[in-house]
């Protein structure tokens, strides 16, 4: 069945393949990533682009990791990686592929070209390559080892594969054209020699494909139909056709389109990793990380990175999505699902002197106002009950309508409240507020009609329990950080307040058995997750996916 999706210039492209018959009417994506880190919401974007589009046509979607670098990838890398494709619901079915399963076949064919005249071996080092490749506009030298005979390159190319030749002493080039406008095409590296243990490979191979030279051979194998990447591989894509129609193979169509990074955040996987290894985050899956594991460890949903990833869309035009987008996404999503609770963060205690001691009442709580279907619960009320310090302001700004003396309050779905005094210590703090109850107002609506304009969360005393809970912010300062002067270190721009743990959170004993995983709404403080990770049955962790109300805009507006 068709989906309904967004349509961009993706589609426009395929659709006109469709129409002229290209491809016999096939469509068949791919998400191509090299397992040398999470991912992260780039890569998100990609995912569900490709997926997405496979789903749309009825075509098929592959995973295959481009895992041609030993140095950089390891197994784990792999793991999450599948885990986080499969979550998004990019469905691959069996078709997960792996680049060193084509090894072979790619050397056959370099070698194919070296037997055509086409491709080198050359004995030059990396800088010196760099260096005679010239510049745009200026046309780049020849290497002195480019008129080698084929048999030489024959030979020297198998006695590279054959574990001969030190790291970095020769490589296999193309032979293409050092004065084109391309510098791409002035003769690209297209293997190199690395002495590496491969993590499904072992040590079998001792040279190992360029991404250029890998990319374009395995779409072709898999017969992928629309090999979509992102704009910095565009200058590339005339490689990718001349590898491929050198070797007179099946050549699909390669599409590119702009990144968008998110901001306050950066996705270098390079940058990440130091983040990782420096301890500034506590691993790849911190709920600070803009990985697929640590949105999802943090409670986002799929369904709101793909509702995140179909409003900021697809062009040709590189941006930055700022992240009160994707809070949006995942706001909406849990208003109309996540069941109510109530807790505190930061306690402070409310007698109420009129309420009899020792009593306790259960009253009738709404799990979730914007669903009838999710029913009510029942919540305790005694005499000592606990609200949030920021609820209570002894000398009150201008429209503060929450507990201060003398006025009355709201405590949610049990009685009208009004403070009548304060306990405090030898050093003038609070220790207790205490109060009077009207008995009449009981599920906290006034019989006679008198409007309250104050409602506040409350747990009681003798039956809540105390429980960690993390709050999380951005964890940069700045809408791009990378944004640095050249010589400046980007971390300067990390917030120090990207996590507060609050280690002793009161309560309502209800959510004591709240499963891992599982989402809940803290009334008046935001949206929060049962840390799959840390939780354990009766002594749940909770991290907040994100506050209830959207303050970036506001934020935004004051600085710019």
């Amino acid at each position: 069945m068709e989906t309904t999706v967004r349509k961009n210039f993706i589609y426009e492209l395929i659709d006109r393949d469709n129409e002229t018959g290209r491809f016999e009417g096939r469509v068949h994506t791919r998400f191509p990533p090299e397992p040398n880190g999470y991912l992260h919401i780039g890569h998100a974007t990609s995912i569900i682009l490709n997926s997405t589009i496979a789903k749309h046509y009825n075509g098929k979607f592959n995973l295959r990791f481009d895992d041609t670098n030993p140095a950089k990838e390891e197994q784990e890398y792999v793991d999450s990686i599948v885990a986080d494709v499969r979550w998004l619901g990019g469905d691959f079915e069996d078709r997960l592929f792996f680049a060193s399963d084509y090894f072979q076949q790619m050397y056959d064919w370099a070698m194919a070209l070296v037997k055509k005249g086409k491709a080198f071996v050359c004995d030059l080092k990396a800088d010196e390559v760099s260096r005679l490749r010239g510049a745009p506009g200026t046309p780049g030298q020849e290497s002195p080892y480019r008129g080698r005979s084929i048999e030489e390159n024959v030979d020297l190319f198998t006695r590279m594969k054959n574990g001969e030749f030190p790291d970095g002493s020769r490589t296999l080039r193309a032979k293409i054209d050092m004065a084109h406008p391309n510098i791409n095409m002035r003769d690209p590296v297209m293997y190199r020699i690395l002495h590496a243990e491969h993590h499904r490979q072992g040590n079998k191979w001792c040279v190992y494909p360029m991404y250029d030279w890998a990319h374009g051979l395995e779409d072709s194998l898999e017969k992928i139909t629309h090999s979509i990447c992102t704009l910095e591989f565009e200058d590339h894509r005339p490689l990718y056709d001349w590898f491929l129609d050198q070797l007179g193979i099946y050549h699909p169509q390669q599409i590119e389109f702009a990144r968008r990074t998110l901001g306050n955040t950066v996705t270098s996987k390079r940058k990440l990793l130091e983040l990782v290894k420096t301890g500034r985050v506590e691993g790849w899956d911190d709920p600070r990380m803009p990985t697929v594991a640590g949105f999802r460890r943090r409670g986002y949903t799929a369904g709101a990175l793909r509702a995140f990833c179909d409003e900021v869309g697809i062009s040709k035009v590189p941006g930055v999505s700022d992240i009160w987008v994707l809070e949006n996404a995942i706001r909406g999503e849990l208003n109309r699902t996540a069941p109510r609770a109530m807790a505190v963060l930061k306690p402070v205690k409310v007698v109420i002197d009129n309420y009899p001691e020792g009593q306790a009442e259960e009253m009738t709580v709404l799990n979730n106002p914007e669903d009838p279907a999710a029913g009510s619960r029942k919540v305790p009320f005694t005499r000592e009950l606990y609200i949030e310090q920021d609820d209570f302001k002894e000398v009150p700004p201008k429209k503060y309508f929450r507990m201060t003396p003398g006025q009355e309050v709201r405590l949610r779905s049990a009685y009208i409240v009004k403070c009548v005094g304060v306990d405090k210590d030898a050093s003038g703090n609070v220790t207790a507020v205490h109060c009077t109850y009207d008995p009449a107002t009981r599920g906290g609506d006034a019989p006679d009609g008198r409007k309250i304009k104050g409602t506040i969360h409350w747990v009681s005393a003798r039956h809540a329990f105390p429980a960690k809970v993390r709050l999380y912010d951005a964890l940069f300062t700045v809408r791009e950080p990378e944004d640095v002067p050249e010589g400046e270190d980007y971390k300067k721009n990390l917030n120090p307040n990207s996590l507060e743990v609050v280690e002793k959170a009161l309560l309502e004993p209800s959510l004591k058995d709240a499963a891992a995983g599982t989402r809940w709404q803290f009334e008046r403080l935001g949206y929060f997750f049962a840390d799959p990770k840390d939780s354990r049955p009766g002594a749940p962790v909770f991290n907040r996916t994100v506050t209830l109300r959207d303050a970036w805009a506001k934020i935004e507006q004051k600085t710019a």
